[in-house]
């Protein structure tokens, strides 16, 4: 069977809530992945959800900042949260689905938001991007993030980095600018390696080619600026790369009325 995920980081539900009716009307995933969500789970527009038919849901909110979620047409068996840095400040939730979605295999889902990291690349002077820094770091160490013996995994999110050279409008210019820095690029790339994780986009488009999925809301033209980012990921452990049959990005969506500065990942899977 097969099954298509999407990941979006989506700058408030309730706002964009009528987007992202129009993006499921259109696309129609089975599963929808989204970041900075910004609503406490009490004010989740879940009867919105169920009504386009995405009846399972699994929420890690807070009011007014960060946010997961994760909404499906299929049921998941469990639920987990994760707390990196010693916060409680919604950046991770996951799912496990297995025979109630018609899977022989079961498969986990991790949902993350990875911390923005502020405007300067120094931990030093900047908590926040030593913040960052930390989280991968506790990534990369997570062994719940390390799938072994064939299991399926998968792993989304706003990852808030550009780990390759494409994955930026300028290299060379970007090299300070949070989210392409050296230090975070490593530490990302770490945290793929030793997860064994396949990162989707990649492995179907070369690296040499620009591939981008945020563009900021600061140009005036951001289509003909194409000052674009690759932040939001889609990773599969290796045993489910081989069964990718699809991956695309939604770019339309950053042109709509009121958009999120990212748009819509999504990857199907034959399983």
């Amino acid at each position: 069977m097969r099954l298509t995920f999407t990941t979006w980081n989506i700058n408030s539900v309730r706002l964009r809530i009528d987007l992202v009716a129009r993006f499921l009307k259109a696309a129609r995933p089975d599963v929808l992945c989204l970041q900075e969500t910004k609503c406490p789970d009490d004010a989740f527009p879940l009867k919105r959800f169920k009504r386009l038919g995405y009846e399972h849901v699994a929420l890690n909110g807070q009011k007014g900042y960060h946010g997961v979620a994760i909404v499906s047409r299929v049921p998941f068996e469990t639920t987990g949260i994760r707390t990196f840095c010693d916060k409680v400040d919604s950046r991770h939730v996951s799912v496990e689905f297995g025979t109630g979605a018609g899977l022989d295999a079961p498969l986990v889902l991790h949902n993350f938001y990875v911390p923005a990291g502020g405007d300067v690349p120094d931990p030093a002077f900047n908590p926040k991007f030593a913040h960052k820094l930390a989280f991968l770091d506790e990534m990369k160490a997570c062994t719940a993030l390390h799938p072994q013996n064939g299991a399926h995994h998968m792993l989304v999110g706003d990852l808030n980095v550009a780990p390759h050279e494409h994955d930026v409008w300028s290299h060379r210019q970007m090299l300070k600018v949070v989210s392409h820095t050296p230090i975070e690029c490593e530490k990302l790339l770490d945290v793929q390696a030793i997860g064994g994780w396949r990162d989707v986009a990649r492995e179907r488009i070369p690296l040499s080619e620009k591939v981008y999925t945020w563009w900021s809301y600061r140009a005036a033209d951001w289509a003909a600026a194409n000052r674009g980012r690759r932040l939001d990921h889609i990773w599969v452990s290796p045993s489910l790369s081989a069964r990718v049959s699809d991956f695309r990005i939604t770019q339309a969506a950053r042109g709509w009325e009121r958009p999120s500065d990212h748009v819509p990942v999504t990857a199907s899977l034959e399983l």
